[in-house]
């Protein structure tokens, strides 16, 4: 149980330093992904206003049923980067959420790069 806390506490902390150094604005809006062990989330959000512009989950519209994996992270992605590409989003910055950036935060990333969003 100790290592669970201290597990979640240093990605609080790593969380805490990344937003600390990004944020979203109206012209580049943060791209912020969070996983679970069941589903993936990402949301574009405009932190200037403090408005989510878009969210996107495993758990309802076109991918729901979406598992925490590779494969399925970058489909997540190229989701999200379309209909990013929907609402004149093209650029946005990279909130990886505490997460180490590899695995399936790394496949939504390169999902979205795929649907043509640069970070």
């Amino acid at each position: 149980m100790k290592r669970l806390i201290e597990k979640r506490t240093r990605r609080r902390r790593r969380k805490l330093s990344i937003r600390s150094k990004i944020a979203g604005t109206s012209d580049r809006p943060r791209m912020s992904v969070f996983k679970s062990n069941k589903h993936l989330y990402v949301q574009v959000i405009d932190d200037a206003e403090g408005k989510t512009l878009l969210a996107v989950s495993s758990r309802s519209g076109e991918t729901k049923g979406l598992k925490p994996t590779v494969e399925d992270g970058g489909k997540l992605g190229e989701v999200a980067g379309a209909k990013m590409k929907e609402q004149n989003i093209t650029t946005v910055v990279f909130d990886r959420n505490g997460h180490l950036f590899h695995g399936v935060v790394k496949a939504v990333a390169d999902g979205a790069r795929k649907a043509g969003i640069t970070f």
